[in-house]
């Protein structure tokens, strides 16, 4: 726990100091070492740079560091308590992607991380239209491949992003249908901007499904033999994992983890390790539809 005088040090800072103190944070706690080195060519400063930033979290935090005179390298103690918050997707992401070591994409990693996500990548100059455009409020032009109505010209408000954990969608209203529908956005071949406001009634405000939120609450399949597995799988409290989340994502995350959303838990526990103990609140929510062996009794 980060001490009260700490908080306020921190809140002292300007950002870009919060940021170095924040990278000399991680790199010593998930690498096990850290450099003046590391900081000077991360963010290109000068020695007495680093120097400075380096007696600043060591000011804030005395127990984090200790140095090893041999390795010429700062080492977390055994008594390292982060003055940061931490959450693993953001780490595991650094990991992964390598940013945060340097502005060169190709830099070797920190730690050796894959991903089987990379395989769906959006174009990056369709991406921007489309993030340009829902901060501005703007509709958009689309040429849109589906694969029940092959290829079509649509006009969209576009809203927001959603990560399904296999692809990246869109959230829009579709101005030809007058819903708010999913979008693949790889599946958008071309975009082009409109200088057209998105009217109130298109926004992300009036979109019922996603100011939804549904209570997830998810156990281990009553079929699996040892359940405790499971649950050390997913961090569960009592034997429970409880989550929340937008309307429009559930369908596709009960999906990729394969939960049994059955009112009996009737399909094969070899395929589906966790269970939806509360199938009933999947009612009324649109992407149920592709929740495994969900439906609503008649």
């Amino acid at each position: 726990m980060v001490s009260k005088q700490a908080a306020e040090q921190l809140n002292r800072l300007t950002q870009a100091q919060r940021e170095r103190l924040f990278y000399i944070e991680v790199k010593a706690f998930f690498c096990g070492d850290l450099t003046r080195a590391d900081i000077e060519r991360r963010f290109g400063v000068k020695p007495a740079a680093s120097a400075r930033d380096l007696s600043s979290y060591k000011s804030l935090a005395p127990n984090n560091l200790v140095y090893n005179a041999s390795l010429r390298n700062y080492e977390p103690t055994d008594r390292f308590n982060p003055i940061f918050e931490h959450s693993a997707d953001r780490v595991l992401a650094w990991f992964r992607d390598g940013y945060g070591d340097s502005l060169d994409l190709k830099i070797q990693r920190t730690v050796p991380c894959e991903a089987a996500s990379d395989l769906v990548r959006p174009d990056l100059e369709t991406l921007a239209v489309l993030t340009r455009s829902i901060a501005g409020r703007k509709q958009v032009k689309v040429n849109y491949l589906s694969l029940t109505s092959g290829s079509s010209t649509k006009t969209l408000s576009p809203l927001a992003l959603a990560d399904t954990g296999q692809r990246w969608h869109l959230r829009a209203y579709d101005c030809d249908r007058e819903r708010f529908a999913d979008f693949s956005i790889t599946r958008i071949v071309k975009a082009k901007p409109l200088e057209i406001d998105i009217p109130l009634n298109q926004r992300i405000e009036a979109d019922v499904q996603w100011a939804r939120v549904v209570r997830l609450e998810l156990v281990p399949h009553p079929g699996v033999e040892y359940p405790e597995a499971i649950e050390a799988d997913y961090q569960m409290k009592d034997g429970m994992l409880v989550l929340d989340m937008r309307a429009p994502l559930v369908g596709y995350a009960l999906r990729r983890w394969a939960v049994d959303c059955t009112l009996k838990h009737g399909l094969d526990p070899k395929q589906h390790h966790l269970y939806l103990k509360n199938p009933q609140t999947l009612y009324g929510v649109e992407s149920a539809a592709l929740a495994p062996g969900f439906a609503i009794p008649s």
